[in-house]
């Protein structure tokens, strides 16, 4: 393999990021592709996600970078030779060999030997260089015919680590600094009752815990508490929630002399599937929360706890059974002396991208001597933006 023709060809290709020399950069045959036509008549093509990312080369040393490629193929080529394989991949870290000084992280060489032993030669050899976390290029040398090809590769990948790193801290910082921060969630959980006690028939107020499910779409506003970059925050925004209590028991929400009761189906053998009361609220958390990051810029912690208000906007039943061998759905919209306005606490935890949420109503579902009395608890996970 003609390592020393590719040394001098990389070093002479990334100079021209700095140095204009001789060299003569054809126009773009795409917007991630530049030609550029040394005076020897070799011609070498560089893949990059746009003409910036080419200019950051700028900021390295890049005969040192050559003397550490010079150093390692030769070390991949000595054991590609005596290897059996058609491809040897070897990785090494400059950076733990040299701390403090400005070199990549890692470098992976994988030679490609188009030749087997004992065989007559094939048309070349191919080695791939990356050269990654500080910034990534890739190198292609190809042998065919006498004719010497180069290629340098910089794409997307060639963003280090520290860079991506850099980045997201800039806009972590970002959005903590901010006064005001805007998000759109979604709450799915279910719903639960307690202090539940008797309606006037005797009968208590029981659910099917899976059927009653609860979700809501959250337009919440962050307003920093403190100076920049604060983890103390106001939580605020309107919420649209809908929940669903699933009877159990065969039972079903009766309106009669001006009371909701709980009965059993008049018809004789008749089996609910379901019987349901669903009802939709608009409400308004306050509470105060609390959000870290890691290093790196990422959401590490947060939790919340506070209260709120809402307003019910309309409720309905629905009973699902079977009569004559045919699916019978009944709904019925009212009021069913359900409390109009509801108050409670509400608390948030959260790690990483997974977020819990619990709520719970301090007042009665129904009206007072009109309905079954209980109180309602929501709880779940939260969908982030």
């Amino acid at each position: 393999m003609k390592r020393l023709f590719l040394l001098p060809l990389l070093t002479m290709l990334l100079a021209l990021v700095s140095t204009t020399g001789t060299a003569r950069a054809l126009p773009a045959l795409n917007d991630d592709t530049i030609v550029v036509r040394l005076p020897n008549q070799a011609t070498m093509t560089l893949y990059v996600k746009d003409r910036a990312q080419l200019r950051e080369l700028r900021n390295y040393k890049l005969d040192s970078l050559m003397l550490l490629l010079d150093t390692y193929i030769a070390q991949a080529e000595k054991a590609s030779k005596s290897a059996t394989s058609e491809q040897v991949t070897m990785e090494f870290y400059p950076a733990k060999d040299q701390p403090g000084k400005r070199v990549p992280e890692q470098i992976r060489i994988t030679m490609h030997n188009d030749q087997n032993p004992g065989q007559p030669a094939r048309k070349g050899e191919r080695v791939d260089v990356s050269v990654g976390r500080v910034f990534g290029v890739t190198v292609e040398e190809n042998s065919a015919g006498g004719d010497d090809r180069v290629s340098v590769r910089v794409g997307s990948s060639a963003k280090s680590d520290s860079i991506r790193t850099a980045e997201r801290k800039a806009k972590a910082e970002e959005r903590a600094n901010r006064a005001v921060s805007s998000s759109f969630t979604i709450d799915l959980g279910l719903n639960a009752l307690t202090d539940k006690q008797q309606d006037m028939s005797g009968t208590s107020l029981d659910l099917r815990p899976w059927g009653s499910r609860y979700i809501s779409f959250n337009w919440l506003y962050d307003i920093r508490i403190g100076a920049k970059g604060s983890p103390l925050y106001l939580r605020t925004g309107p919420e649209l929630a809908f929940n669903n209590y699933m009877l159990d028991n065969n039972r079903r929400f009766v309106n009669q002399n001006g009371a909701t009761t709980l009965e059993l189906p008049t018809e004789a053998g008749r089996n609910y599937e379901k019987s349901k009361l669903a009802v939709s609220t608009i409400n308004l958390p306050l509470m105060v929360a609390l959000s870290f990051r890691d290093d790196k810029g990422r959401d590490s912690f947060r939790m919340g706890a506070g209260g709120f208000v809402g307003y019910r906007l309309g409720s309905h039943t629905k009973l699902k059974y079977e009569e004559d061998g045919n699916t019978k759905k009944d709904k019925d919209r009212g009021s069913y002396n359900l409390e109009d306005f509801q108050y409670g606490l509400q608390g948030t935890i959260g790690v990483r991208g997974i977020d819990l949420f619990a709520k719970y109503n301090l007042n009665n579902l129904f009206q007072n001597n009109r309905g079954p009395q209980a109180q309602t608890i929501s709880f779940g996970f939260t969908l982030l933006n």
